[in-house]
């Protein structure tokens, strides 16, 4: 797990040290970013295992960043997680639609988070997401 990469996506600096203190704690690799335009760049430069985004950020959203990721050769294929305080189902379809694998709702503890990043690269090896 340790060669593992995560990118961390959050404007809200509380909630993005307690999930990288938690991942580090747990043996991920973590970068932390906290708008969709800085997410991009160092998604397309870092190419992380896994991305974890939140759906309202500044300078692009979470869902048009995951359509600039989705669009681009090089980080098409990440497996992308929203973590998001939106629960309306038609902000979780426009997330599914963006290119979203899956979605976790806010507040997500980080036992949780670590489930559903497992989960998610498990399912990236095994051909599914």
């Amino acid at each position: 797990m340790a060669e593992t990469l995560i990118l961390l996506v959050d404007d809200y600096r509380d909630a993005l040290d307690i999930w990288e203190w938690y991942l580090r704690s747990q043996g991920y690799e973590v970068l932390t970013a906290t708008n969709g335009a800085d997410a991009v760049r160092l998604a397309k430069t870092a190419h992380p295992d896994v991305i974890v985004m939140d759906l309202q950020l500044p300078r692009l959203n979470g869902c048009e960043a995951a359509r600039i990721l989705r669009a681009a050769p090089e980080t098409m294929d990440i497996p992308l997680i929203a973590a998001t305080g939106f629960s309306h189902d038609r902000q979780l379809d426009e997330a599914r639609a963006a290119g979203f694998d899956r979605i976790v709702i806010k507040p997500c503890d980080p036992p949780q988070l670590v489930e559903e990043i497992q989960r998610t690269l498990a399912e990236r090896r095994a051909g599914g997401v």
